[in-house]
């Protein structure tokens, strides 16, 4: 079975009801399990210390309204590891954005360390209220470790996609990476969790573009940062990225958050060939995506139609990288108001006030 067909193979299960793996994917099931489970009883817990909190408001003095950032997933978007609010990638993209769009950003953290697929949809019902303009989504790298199947992943990825774009939202998602980076651990389980990772990135985009929203293939961009602390990817946080690796992984996520907020100069608006950009049928396009990180992949059209007789056609991208723009705690004065007003409110009252 080629990766292509694989990948499309995953995505129309969860999308059209099945659940069900193929042969090998069964095989791989099994021994990834053993393996996985093995491993975390070897290695023992994480730490216990959450990481800090990046919800607040950011880019001091700049113009409003505030566009509103929610960041949705799990130990990767939370920053796990972390020593600082200013070094989670959550404080990194709401600063860049204030930064490149020139406003003042609204940023709410929704996102759980050892999250799971299957927990975005009650992320999802605490990000709707604030209607955020964007919603960053980071998730698939514990569906991997604890051998949840890629067909129910990508089930629940899709539903919260529709729902948080329903409402006229945009969603960028960063899909998942590629585990077979873990160079200690050793083989099989290092290649098995390659293949199940990349399966599953390349499915989470199938899915993603088919609900509207577009992806940024990760790839082995946290390589080096698993490599570095391989203890930590089969504790209950499952991996734990240096302050380098969450700029390597705000640095590839904020040009997209700012294209999916129309915050893009106008020279980028037409795809130049000689950076590898074109339009590829979704699958073909998401198996690429999966070997080259940092690609963007969003659905477009060609003579005024979504889709040809290989599925949709889609806009991949490789979006130019922004000034690294230093990440900045929130602000304080803001920031303590919302929680006052968030306080005072019922449990599930999250609407983000405007900067005055």
């Amino acid at each position: 079975m080629s990766k292509a067909s694989a990948a499309r193979k995953l995505a129309a299960a969860a999308l059209y009801g099945g659940g069900g793996l193929s042969a090998l994917g069964a095989g791989l099931y099994g021994v990834l399990s053993a393996e996985a489970k093995l491993a975390r009883k070897t290695i023992g817990p994480a730490r216990e210390e959450p990481p800090p909190d990046a919800t607040g408001w950011y880019g001091r003095g700049r113009p409003g309204p505030a566009i509103k950032i929610a960041v949705l997933g799990d130990s990767s978007a939370a920053g796990y590891g972390a020593e600082r609010v200013e070094q989670t990638p959550g404080a990194l993209i709401a600063s860049a954005v204030a930064e490149h769009a020139d406003r003042r950003v609204y940023l709410r953290e929704f996102c759980v360390v050892g999250a799971k697929s299957s927990d975005l949809a009650a992320q999802v019902d605490r990000a709707l209220p604030i209607e955020p303009d964007v919603t960053v989504i980071l998730v698939g790298g514990n569906d991997v470790t604890h051998t949840v199947r890629p067909s129910h992943s990508v089930r629940y990825l899709a539903d919260g996609v529709r729902r948080l774009i329903a409402p006229g939202g945009k969603v960028v998602v960063g899909t998942c990476p590629d585990l077979g980076t873990v160079q200690p651990i050793a083989p099989p389980l290092r290649q098995v969790a390659r293949a199940w990772s990349r399966r599953l990135a390349a499915a989470q985009t199938i899915a993603v573009i088919e609900e509207g929203g577009r992806t940024v293939s990760l790839g082995d961009i946290l390589g080096p940062e698993f490599a570095a602390a391989p203890a930590l990817l089969f504790g209950p946080d499952q991996f734990h990225p240096s302050v380098a690796g969450y700029r390597a992984l705000a640095g590839v996520l904020v040009p997209s958050v700012l294209a999916a907020l129309e915050q893009v100069p106008d020279e980028e608006t037409m795809l130049e060939a000689f950076r590898g950009e074109g339009v590829l049928p979704v699958t073909r396009a998401a198996v690429q995506a999966v070997n080259e990180p940092g690609t963007e992949l969003d659905g477009t059209e060609i003579g005024g139609r979504r889709a040809g007789v290989r599925g949709l056609w889609v806009e991949l991208r490789h979006r130019r990288s922004r000034r690294h723009v230093p990440g900045e705690a929130p602000d304080e004065h803001e920031g303590q108001e919302h929680h006052e007003r968030a306080a005072d409110s019922t449990p599930d009252s999250t609407t983000a006030p405007e900067p005055t």
